[in-house]
């Protein structure tokens, strides 16, 4: 990759160190004009004037992110959120007394509370599966726990609390086997490595535009394997969702469209495609390459670092680094660094619940680089946390 191309095409690299790409990716001027370009065209002509316009690029929007990740287009939804993409598919299942969902000590904070109600309101039990010695899920024990009353295995790829990588197609081999629902919430790893729903073997999984795919606020998807949707029951029964009888019913819309609601940013959704497009240009191996050895170089030259702790979990962890500075909290050192225009931010406990009860160490700083950062930027940072590091102690 051409990368000082690619930062001439991002106007945030002019700005600042960017080092939060675990929580939202700098846009490229594409992207941008992706955007800003269909609100001109809105303002000019009218809202639906301007989507029936460009109804094509909308409609490549689902078909680049089937590409992106190894489905079809017909199996894609479209949401404003990860979060709400992922509520569509979780509350889509059943659950009775008894029934079992499987997660991980690395399930997202908002994943944990939809589990927690719908234990409180059907008598569901919520199993959390113990972690292997490098800190990942167990795949063994998972195996172990898999029974008749399970009815979900949810699992978070990489955590929001730091480097972890879950064995994603090792979990899909299970459930496959036993015939289990699989929800892989894949926030954080689609855009920052290759993600293939055929080679992982879930049948949900979901995304955001906002983070290591660089594409705008306000985006997020949806993948349903198409087998899976005679289990699933969408919550909301609307317009764009399902068709009216012409008597007193209704039938839901083909594929995952029945997850869908009418009204959407067609802006957003034009500015998620020209990110996937590009993604998809450079290369996801590429990109997970170059995002996996800037992890490893920013990672070990914190661990250098005297009164640092770096605190990642898995055998081959990812682009998010987490750690803590002795005698200085995690929100005084990020927004030390913020102030020398470095961008970072901290973990939160209520984010990672399981994993706060099991290891205690959050709040940390997390600084997540991408391809777009460069070698020198990292070492910049590591220089800062260190001028941190020796003033505390």
């Amino acid at each position: 990759m051409d990368i000082e191309a690619l930062r001439r095409d991002t106007p945030g690299c002019a700005n600042r160190v960017h080092l939060n790409h675990a929580g939202a990716g700098l846009l490229s001027r594409r992207t941008l004009a992706a955007v800003t370009g269909h609100l001109e065209l809105e303002a000019a002509i009218g809202g639906y004037e301007a989507a029936w316009q460009q109804a094509e690029q909308v409609q490549a929007g689902y078909t680049n992110l089937a590409r992106l990740l190894g489905g079809r287009a017909d199996e894609v939804a479209l949401f404003d959120s990860s979060t709400r993409a992922w509520n569509a598919a979780f509350y889509a299942l059943s659950f009775r007394p008894g029934d079992r969902i499987l997660t991980g000590r690395a399930e997202y904070g908002s994943n944990v509370l939809a589990y927690l109600q719908v234990a409180r309101r059907t008598g569901a039990e919520v199993v959390v599966v113990p972690d292997d010695a490098s800190g990942q899920l167990d795949t063994a024990a998972l195996a172990g726990l898999i029974d008749e009353r399970t009815r979900l295995v949810g699992v978070t790829h990489v955590p929001t609390s730091g480097g972890l990588v879950n064995p994603a197609a090792e979990i899909g081999r299970i459930t496959r086997a036993a015939g289990v629902p699989f929800l892989l919430d894949a926030t954080q790893s689609v855009g920052q490595f290759p993600v293939d729903v055929a080679e992982i073997g879930c049948d949900m999984l979901t995304g955001t535009g906002r983070k290591f795919l660089r594409g705008p606020r306000g985006t997020g998807f949806l993948w349903v394997r198409t087998g899976a949707l005679e289990y699933l029951d969408p919550c909301v029964a609307e317009i764009q969702s399902a068709d009216w009888d012409g008597k007193r019913g209704f039938s839901w819309k083909p594929g995952a469209q029945r997850f869908e609601s009418w009204e959407k940013s067609h802006s957003n959704v034009l500015g998620l495609n020209a990110a996937v497009e590009q993604a998809l240009e450079l290369g996801l191996d590429r990109i997970g390459e170059r995002a996996s050895a800037l992890g490893a170089r920013l990672r070990e030259g914190l661990r250098a670092v005297p009164g640092v702790s770096v605190h990642d979990l898995g055998p081959e962890p990812c682009a998010i680094v987490t750690c803590k500075v002795a005698g200085t909290a995690a929100e005084d050192v990020a927004a030390a660094l913020r102030r020398q225009h470095i961008n970072v931010t901290t973990t939160v406990p209520e984010h990672t619940q399981f994993d706060t009860e099991h290891r205690g160490v959050h709040p940390l700083v997390r600084l997540s680089p991408h391809y777009v950062n460069t070698e020198a930027e990292l070492d910049l940072a590591v220089r800062a946390v260190a001028e941190l590091a020796s003033a505390a102690s």
